[in-house]
């Protein structure tokens, strides 16, 4: 019997892939496609669209005629003129409802005369007749399913094709004619954000007419319960011994769920992990050693996830500006649909909305961002990073991280390089030049990621995991002996969540009777090492 795996590009398979239990989505959507809806599942790449798809068609195959369609395969040449497009549409759907064994059915035939037929042209109109006259005929409602809509982009013919869709169910709903029961089309764009897609000097184009598309506003994203039922079904086949909730909460805080990012880990885990050093067994690998070490390989890693994200911030270079502030600054940026840069990062998956405001999807991402501004060609040649460069092999003892060293470096090259810049310039770039230092000395070796939570102009927490071992870090900017003595009381709080004796505080300080190094203080029970510069 062939062994499951995880998969991490195209369909997923139950019988041959470890996958999330999708009966609730599955439940949901029929519950539209019962209604009538005509909607849009606009998700990111590489979050399960397709496998969401095939799912609904097997899910629906009883009550309806499922016609399941990938516009992939129909090349571009094809949206030339309505006859070619015409034609690709119609050997495409035929070729579907051959695999449902109705290819002979009486109402199939009108449509497959017209494709035989080279003597005239086959025109949209000719086309949506043929599949009225389908519909009409058929025993069971008929449900539309087209994937990858955006291989359709800068074409006429295909917003003419998603007109006489509209204008077919309008009819519907006024003269009760016959047509497709449900249309349910997939893509990254929406397609009523199309107009992103155009051409600037193509006005005519700039309007979706798609306008009777029902919200779909159903999280395709896996909840930790989600992920671990699909390692209980990993465990039972493997017997690795790991804690299953521990494992599934652990995936899930690093990636919300995101699809691509929660099966790559598990891959990571389960294929390239045992055999490593420290992972000899499969056992070794599902731990949290091994989990961490998957983190590290992932945010390293070169992927079109990745690769896409990168392009995006390229393309967009006020979204890249936004990003760096929320980041390093930790700025607010306010939801905003009709700011294009925001929309985009929402639609491509890499921030979400959040209430009013607008965050980094997952900690993967962010790391990933953060690793992407701090060697950027602007900052890696910094003399921060060049001191962490010279400094680096006195931080680890024993394979042990020396954080207290690191902190008392830091101070000093900080006073050397910035010490006589302004309020302005530190608020600015303080904790930036702190993660730049940091980065050298961890790479490779350890994971750092930004606690979300606790990120704002005033505080910000790094939490650094270095062979198993973690540290909680808090960079504060100086608001006042007030404000500083509720941020120790804070940080003593969460050394408790973190089940830790000892934290890490880096104080920017603009007192002018401040005094700069490295100082312990007790906060009841707990040991803050604080750094002042």
């Amino acid at each position: 019997m062939m062994r499951k795996e995880f998969n991490i590009t195209g369909l997923c398979i139950p019988r041959k892939h470890y996958m999330v239990n999708l009966n609730n989505r599955l439940k949901q959507m029929k519950r539209m496609v019962d209604k009538g809806n005509y909607f849009v599942i606009s998700r990111a790449r590489q979050y399960g669209k397709t496998t969401t798809l095939a799912a609904l068609a097997e899910y629906l195959k009883d009550e309806y005629i499922t016609v399941f369609m990938d516009f992939q395969t129909i090349g571009n040449e094809m949206y030339e003129n309505e006859d070619l497009f015409s034609r690709a549409f119609t050997t495409c759907f035929l070729d579907e409802l051959f695999s449902l064994h109705l290819s002979e059915e009486e109402s199939v035939k009108e449509l497959k005369q017209m494709l035989e037929d080279q003597s005239r042209p086959f025109y949209l109109m000719n086309l949506f007749r043929c599949l009225i006259s389908l519909c009409e005929g058929s025993e069971r409602p008929v449900v539309l399913m087209i994937d990858e809509i955006d291989t359709a982009q800068n074409n006429q013919v295909f917003l003419d094709f998603l007109s006489q869709l509209r204008n077919y169910y309008l009819r519907r709903e006024r003269k009760g004619t016959a047509t497709f029961h449900s249309v349910i089309l997939a893509g990254v764009y929406d397609v009523k954000n199309l107009k992103r897609k155009l051409r600037a000097d193509e006005e005519h184009k700039m309007n979706s007419p798609w306008n009777i598309a029902v919200n779909f506003d159903m999280d395709m994203s896996f909840s930790a319960d989600e992920i671990a039922c699909m390692l209980r079904e990993y465990e039972a086949d493997e017997h690795t011994g790991m804690n299953v909730e521990e494992m599934a909460g652990l995936i899930y805080n690093e990636t919300s769920g995101y699809p691509f990012l929660v099966c790559r880990l598990c891959k990571i885990m389960d294929e390239e992990l045992p055999g490593q050093a420290g992972f000899g067994t499969r056992s070794a690998a599902w731990s949290k050693e091994g989990f961490l070490a998957a983190v590290r390989s992932l945010i390293l890693e070169k992927n079109t996830l990745f690769d896409s994200l990168n392009h995006k911030l390229e393309e967009y270079p006020e979204l890249e500006r936004v990003i760096s502030r929320v980041l390093f600054n930790g700025e607010k940026v306010i939801y905003n649909p009709d700011l294009e840069e925001i929309d985009i990062a929402i639609m491509f998956g890499f921030a979400k909305r959040e209430g009013a405001v607008v965050v980094i999807a997952n900690r993967i991402f962010e790391t990933r961002l953060y690793n992407r501004f701090l060697t950027s060609e602007e900052w890696k040649e910094s003399s921060i990073t060049q001191a962490s460069f010279q400094d680096k092999n006195g931080f680890v003892v024993d394979g042990h991280l020396k954080m207290r060293n690191i902190l008392e470096k830091f101070v000093v090259h900080f006073q050397e390089l910035y010490g006589e810049k302004d309020k302005k310039f530190v608020e600015e770039y303080g904790r930036r030049f702190f993660l730049l230092y940091l980065r050298p000395i961890i790479n490779g070796a350890g994971n750092y990621y930004i606690e979300a939570q606790t990120r704002d102009k005033k505080r910000t927490d790094v939490i650094i995991d270095y062979h198993g071992e973690q540290f909680v870090i808090e960079m504060k900017v100086w608001h006042g002996k007030e404000y500083h003595e509720r941020g120790e009381a804070q940080l003593a709080e969460y050394l408790d969540f973190y089940h830790k004796q000892t934290g890490y505080l880096l104080s920017f300080n603009f007192n002018k009777k401040k005094e700069t190094g490295v100082f312990d203080r007790m906060i009841g029970d707990k040991r803050i090492i604080e750094a002042v510069v």
